[in-house]
């Protein structure tokens, strides 16, 4: 089944997109989810202000600068036209996102989950990091989050480390509880 990628797209967020994303945000609000992986910020910003800032960020001259050049993406179901999830593609590694974050995050929709998606979106994640030159990356989850594990492992996911985040002592994390939670860290070979 995940074979078949087809039945989703990734797309560029634009203006005519608003009530879809805020429809997105508002599901994940209803199922007290506060963040939205792989939104690039989506929902601590506004909707013109955040737009404003994925199209800089795609840019290397108009990159925050405590950011990396990435793409992000809306992942739309082709039959009904429905926000599925987000992945937001990082085209490089800063210290940070060696150490934490990676290449990819992504994020589905609370009803849209234990369907397949999050397989197909990696690999459609991992077929534009090959087409934008990239020969490995890497992707962080943590120890907990089975299915993300399981999603990476069959994607071609190799593990290289695990550790706490109270590790990542230069950062100053602001994370769901806990800087006792493992993060695992993989890398996929393109």
């Amino acid at each position: 089944m995940w074979n078949d990628i087809d039945d989703i797209e990734l797309v560029k967020p634009e203006r005519k997109h608003k009530e879809i994303i805020i429809d997105f945000i508002k599901e994940h609000q209803d199922n007290n989810e506060f963040e939205i992986h792989g939104g690039a910020l989506v929902e601590k910003l506004d909707f013109d202000v955040w737009l404003k800032q994925i199209a800089d960020n795609s840019k290397k001259e108009t990159v925050n600068k405590n950011w990396v050049v990435s793409s992000t993406f809306l992942v739309i179901r082709k039959t009904d036209k429905r926000l599925i999830g987000f992945v937001d593609i990082r085209h490089e590694l800063n210290d940070f996102l060696k150490s934490y974050g990676g290449h990819i995050g992504f994020g589905i929709r609370p009803t849209e989950r234990r369907k397949g998606y999050a397989i197909k979106i990696l690999m459609k994640a991992l077929i534009y990091c090959k087409e934008i030159g990239l020969n490995r990356v890497m992707l962080a989850c943590y120890k907990d989050n089975i299915v993300s594990r399981k999603t990476i492992e069959k994607c071609g996911g190799i593990l290289e480390k695990e550790f706490t985040l109270s590790e990542l002592k230069d950062y100053s994390l602001e994370v769901e509880n806990s800087n006792d939670k493992i993060v695992c860290v993989y890398w996929i070979s393109l």
